[in-house]
Order: structure tokens, then sequence, then C-alpha cells
């Protein structure tokens, strides 16, 4: 079962940071995350979204893939990759791969301007590590779909050490 973790912090570059943070923890093997999104809420209100996964490209490489396959069979390779590639494209698009990005746009909009928020799925986690490292970030937790006992502990888990 995967949990929504969304944390924010008090700076438009401290989200960034603790991606890093969190990739590197993933290469060690300390957290398995299904999706991550960024989310910067500028002074001006503008909001700017990063995702772990792009759903466009993935389908276009995978469209592509397949459409060259099944050009060469059908002798029109080139062909067979624009069109697979379009439409693995298309797909991707349409497609709503881990974080639900109205979720991602709705408690984006509720963000201050000028901060940040990183959106987390998690499917595995050595809990009290990856809260030792990501404690540094000072963040604040906004929301999870954890049990209200679990986000309690985890909130008290962020506080810094005294």
């Amino acid at each position: 079962m995967t949990e929504i973790v969304v944390l924010g912090f008090n700076d438009m570059t401290t989200g960034d940071q603790a991606v890093e943070e969190l990739e590197r923890m993933q290469r060690e093997g300390l957290i398995s995350l299904v999706d991550w999104a960024r989310v910067i809420r500028r002074e001006d209100g503008k909001i700017d979204v990063r995702q772990a996964v792009g759903t466009k490209s993935t389908g276009a490489a995978g469209g592509a893939m397949w459409g060259m396959l099944i050009g060469l069979l059908f002798l029109v390779p080139v062909a067979g990759v624009l069109i697979g590639a379009a439409t693995g494209a298309l797909m991707g698009a349409l497609a709503d791969y881990g974080i639900d990005d109205k979720f991602i746009k709705g408690l984006s909009e509720q963000i201050k301007p000028g901060t940040s928020a990183l959106f987390m799925q998690i499917s595995n986690v050595t809990t009290d590590k990856v809260v030792d490292r990501m404690r540094r970030f000072d963040p604040s937790l906004l929301r999870t779909s954890l049990t209200q006992d679990a986000e309690e502990r985890l909130r008290d888990a962020m506080q810094p050490a005294a």
C-alpha cells in the first residue's frame, strides 16, 4: 500500500534541495517512491510543478518503439515511429500515473507565495533514517494519507532535535 506525504518548505529553493536528498535516499534503498512532485509558488502567485515522471515523454518513447516494430512489419519504419510517438504522447498525456494532478494543483493553490512543497507517493520507507535526513530542511507536514496517530508521530519526529 502506498502513502501520500506532502511537506512544505519556507522558501522556493528548499523543495529542489529536498528532491536531491530524496533521490539519494532512493538510490540507497531507504525509500521507495512511486512518484514525487515538487511545487514552487512564486511571489507573483504563479505555480511551477516538476514531477518525477513525465507521462507524455514516457508515452512517446514507448509509442515510438512499438510504432517502429509495427512499421518494420509493414516496411514503413519511419512512419511507424512517427505515428507511434504521436499516439504514445497522446496516451501519456491522458494517463495520470502516480500522484493525482488535481490533488497537486488544488493543494498548490493553498501554499503561500514564496514557498515550495514536495509531494511524495511512498511505497516503502525506513522511517527513522529518512525523517532524520529530511529534518535539516525544516519541513512542515502539510498533508498525508496516514492514520491520524501515524501522522502525529511523523509530525513529532520532523521537529528539530533539541
